[in-house]
This record gives C-alpha cells, structure tokens and sequence, in this order.
C-alpha cells in the first residue's frame, strides 16, 4: 500500500494542511469563534491563499459547520475526518495520514509537501511561510521543517519538587547549583509554536511519522497561540504583527480578493 502511495506523489507540489475539530473543551467552538470579526480558521487559510508556494488549501475536520465555514473563505474540504481521528487524544498523525490516503485513493495525486497550519496561531505573514517552504525544498535530506521561538527562559535552570519534598533540577544529570550557571553558559533551546510546519508525504508514507530525526529548524518570533479565553482578550489588543493582521484582514474582507 505504501509503494502505491508514494508512486501518486506530484513532485514540487505543495499543499496546505488545516487541522480543525468540532470539539472544544477550552474554548467551545474555538476554531470558529470570531477574531475582529472573522473566524479563527479564516486567518490560517487567508495566510496559505496569500502564500506564493501553497498551490492548494485544504481543511480537515469533522465538523459539517466549520467545513462550510471554511469553504467560505477559499478552503477545500473535500471529505469529512473520520470521528476516531478528531478525539481530544488523537494524535496529529492520524488526521495527516487521513488526508493522505484519501488524496492518494480519491484522486489519485499527493502534494510532495504539507504545510500543517494550525488554525490556533492565526497571525502569520505569508512571506515566512513561503520562505520555510524554500528551505526544505532546497534540503533533500531533511525529514520535515518546523517552527520555534527561542526560550528566554531555558528548561535548564528550572527546578520541581521531588517526592521527597526537596527541590530538584527539571533536567537530569544536573545539580540545583548548576541550575544557577548564567543562562549564557546552556545551549540555546527553542520552543514549538504553530507558525509553520512542512512535511515530506514520502517520509510520512514510508514511516508512519510526521517529522523524523533530520527536521529543520525554523526560527520564528513567539507568536500568540489560542487556547483559552485569556488568549482571544490578548490578541485582540496584540500589536507587534499589525501589519500581518491588516494583510490577512485585506483578504478575508475581500473573500478572495488576491492580489
């Protein structure tokens, strides 16, 4: 079944990849609930429709709502996710591997690469996006390329409270004393965010993982995540991407108005 998957490969191709379940235990109806009068999902695919290397946006969910809603503002949704792969639990695998198959079974041609955009980091410049497409697409030997924000506040010096009562460094091998070496003296250490992530389908198809062992790292500014009411107050008065906002709101007020 791989082989005769990876044989409907379209080389050069690439293809946006929008996770968005039904369900919301943080924030009901988080991906749709409205952002300065948009829903959240609308920012993520206005961003991949502006991008110059995305030639395709597609949506993956369970819900027949959000597939409308997505619809709306230029997204595919060309099938329903499967209920067993949109549960709290459901590993990002799942849904990848979902749309995958279905591509390659459907339609007989799957995108060399998938750029996953998750609909919780709705601010993004479609520039940086398309410029992590080029880096991988220029590294045949990465695996997959994903996003980061560097930590100003490396996991080395953190501390826990150990069964005992006592405190204990976070990161094994290390004494308390060390936890208190000058952050300058550790490696620099950055943390996922959701502004970016590009896979190769022919690792995925091959292995049955999004990312592997050779994946890029992409260096990004921290960016705001959504993912409990506190956020969507945040955001709304969040000015350091100003100018991404107005670019993705000049899209979505023009409902596929593209330059």
């Amino acid at each position: 079944m791989d082989k005769q998957l990876t044989e409907k490969i379209d080389p050069g191709s690439c293809m946006a990849l929008i996770p968005a379940r039904g369900g919301s235990k943080g924030v009901p109806k988080k991906n749709i609930r409205l952002l300065k009068g948009f829903p959240l999902i609308a920012y993520s695919i206005a961003a991949a429709r502006l991008s110059e290397k995305i030639d395709r946006v597609v949506v993956s969910t369970d819900s027949q709502e959000i597939a409308e809603i997505a619809g709306k503002y230029g997204a595919e949704v060309p099938f329903l996710r499967p209920p067993e792969y949109a549960q709290d639990h459901s590993p990002d695998i799942d849904f990848v591997e979902h749309a995958i198959a279905w591509l390659g079974e459907q339609e007989g041609r799957i995108p060399e690469y998938l750029v996953h955009l998750r609909p919780t980091t709705p601010l993004r410049r479609s520039t940086v996006i398309d410029k992590a497409v080029r880096m991988i697409m220029e590294d045949e030997g990465a695996t997959s390329l994903r996003s980061g924000f560097h930590c100003v506040h490396p996991p080395y010096k953190w501390l826990r409270i150990s069964e005992s009562g006592y405190m204990e460094p976070v990161m094994p091998g290390m004494t308390c004393d060390e936890t208190n070496l000058p952050r300058q003296d550790f490696s620099e250490i950055y943390i996922p965010n959701g502004y970016v992530d590009v896979l190769k389908t022919e690792f995925i198809i091959k292995n049955h993982l999004m990312h592997g062992d050779r994946m890029i790292g992409f260096k990004t500014k921290e960016v705001p995540d959504i993912d409990t009411e506190s956020d969507f107050k945040k955001l709304e008065s969040y000015q350091e991407e100003k100018e991404a906002l107005e670019k993705l709101l000049g899209y979505l007020q023009g409902i596929g108005g593209l330059e």
